[in-house]
């Protein structure tokens, strides 16, 4: 169980969701360890939120452990999408922990944003890597299938079909340098929903080296924080991807930490917009 993941089901806010899927990792496998290291290194996390003076195990989240993986992504993907799209018409927040990128989709699927909004080191736009349709790499142009933007933070590398596809209308893609701009400026959402995956990969591995394709020159830990702490307000449904078990636990810890971020934060803001609406 995630800790501070107490709540029961049936009366849940938010769902984490393990997804231990490492059928199409590219480089170094190990992401079917990253939904247990994540829950582990969240063990030694104080309950209490400064920032938003909120306990965790207050705000309603349950942990209804892993959906067992085996190596059909596609068919994975489709089984994994039922259980999603259940917390969703409970009117729940899905939380995903991979497992890699690929179980993405279908948590998009389920959510149906209208932006997808996602840290990652790579693009992501590719119709099909190595002949496979379901590969990682294409897990930005499945979401756009779904939603009609996408928003990629931290992005530093593509292939040539891929920065084409990104030169389009309905893609944004912000450098790694350009991140802390683009949140002091963020773009208001309005009424548009809102759906937030986090490859770890996003940030540099430097700081979170456990993860299979590692590509330098990415974000610090703070950066990833406030992209968290400034997309889940708006945000249906968020994940985690891409951790494995090639580190002594630091990649898993800011995973973790960015979760539990994503709650505080959305929690927080649930909690002004009714307080607003019972004022009013």
């Amino acid at each position: 169980m995630f800790p501070g993941a107490i709540a029961d089901r049936d009366t849940a806010s938010f769902v984490v969701v393990g997804a231990p899927l490492d059928a199409t990792t590219t480089f170094q496998p190990g992401t079917r360890f990253g939904p247990d290291r994540i829950r582990k290194f969240a063990r030694s996390f104080d309950d209490y939120d400064h920032r938003t003076a909120q306990h965790f195990t207050q705000l309603g989240v349950h942990d209804m452990g892993d959906i067992r993986a085996w190596h059909d992504a596609d068919e994975y993907t489709d089984h994994l999408g039922g259980h999603l799209r259940d917390i969703v018409w409970d009117d729940a927040v899905p939380l995903v922990l991979g497992g890699e990128h690929t179980v993405t989709v279908p948590a998009v699927e389920a959510v149906d944003p209208d932006v997808f909004v996602c840290l990652d080191a790579h693009l992501d736009l590719r119709e099909e890597y190595d002949g496979n349709a379901w590969s990682h790499a294409c897990v930005t142009n499945h979401a756009l299938k779904t939603a009609d933007e996408a928003i990629i933070l931290g992005a530093r590398t593509g292939s040539e079909a891929e920065w084409e596809r990104a030169s389009r209308a309905d893609v944004t893609v912000i450098k790694p340098a350009g991140v802390d701009d683009w949140l002091t400026d963020s773009p208001d959402f309005d009424d548009d929903s809102v759906y937030l995956s986090v490859d770890i990969d996003g940030v540099d591995p430097g700081f979170a080296p456990a993860t299979g394709t590692m590509e330098p020159g990415g974000v610090t830990p703070a950066t990833a924080r406030r992209v968290v702490s400034t997309v889940a307000p708006d945000a249906a449904g968020f994940d985690i991807v891409e951790v494995n078990d090639r580190d002594d636990g630091q990649t898993a810890a800011l995973a973790a930490k960015l979760l539990r971020r994503f709650v505080y934060e959305h929690a927080a803001a649930t909690t002004d917009a009714d307080s607003d609406h019972s004022d009013a």
